[in-house]
């Protein structure tokens, strides 16, 4: 853990202190694997993480709070998610490439991630800003950048310049927010992962270039 971490009440955490607050980070990590998030109680984190429930609010204020910080930290992590798209072309066997890679990595992203984001989405649907901007930090990351390939591939005169590159980049990137956060859904249609994968890349190579992709 880097920079300095503070109590509630603003003092710096020493080392020790930092350890335990992660602890206690990890451990409601592990319980939104497995119980609703409303059902998380302050005093099943602290006695998982072996610990008091006052040393979760030195740290902590509720677990909402705690909740936010681990969707703030996995945010950033998916503000990587950018290096996916950035730098690449859409053009031949490329392009295939890039669909797919693009699929693979926000698939593993949401498997990876799939408890907080539930989290993420819940707050997020029902009104609180703090889990929007959140939800909004992750997607933009991949929305920007394929709002600027769509960009690059127009300016190139190999995509009609009827198309939004914005509003096509937004749809796909929620086409596969929604896919990746039902993938376990698909299961129950009788759709296999490694089915899932090439259909899906197969509509954002459609979607970014507008032809049926060079395998």
């Amino acid at each position: 853990m880097t920079g300095q971490v503070r109590t509630v009440d603003g003092r710096v955490a020493g080392r020790r202190g930092q350890a335990t607050r992660q602890k206690l980070l990890d451990c409601l990590s592990e319980m939104l694997s497995s119980s609703p998030y409303r059902d998380v109680k302050v005093i099943d984190v602290a006695r998982k993480a072996g610990t008091s429930p006052a040393t979760f609010y030195q740290y902590f204020p509720d677990v909402e709070g705690a909740v936010l910080e681990i969707a703030e930290q996995m945010a950033t992590e998916g503000a990587q998610l950018t290096s996916l798209v950035e730098g690449r072309t859409w053009v031949g066997k490329s392009g295939w490439s890039a669909a797919e890679e693009l699929v693979d990595g926000f698939l593993e992203f949401w498997r990876r991630n799939d408890a907080i984001l539930r989290v993420v989405d819940l707050g997020a649907a029902e009104g609180d800003k703090r889990f929007y901007k959140i939800r909004m930090k992750i997607l933009n990351s991949v929305t920007n950048s394929l709002t600027e390939s769509v960009k690059e591939l127009q300016a190139k005169g190999k995509v009609d310049k009827d198309v939004s590159p914005a509003a096509m980049a937004g749809s796909l990137v929620a086409m596969l927010a929604a896919v990746a956060s039902h993938q376990k859904g698909f299961q129950a249609w009788g759709v296999k992962q490694a089915e899932l994968k090439p259909n899906l890349a197969l509509l954002v190579h459609l979607g970014i270039t507008g032809k049926k992709p060079t395998r």
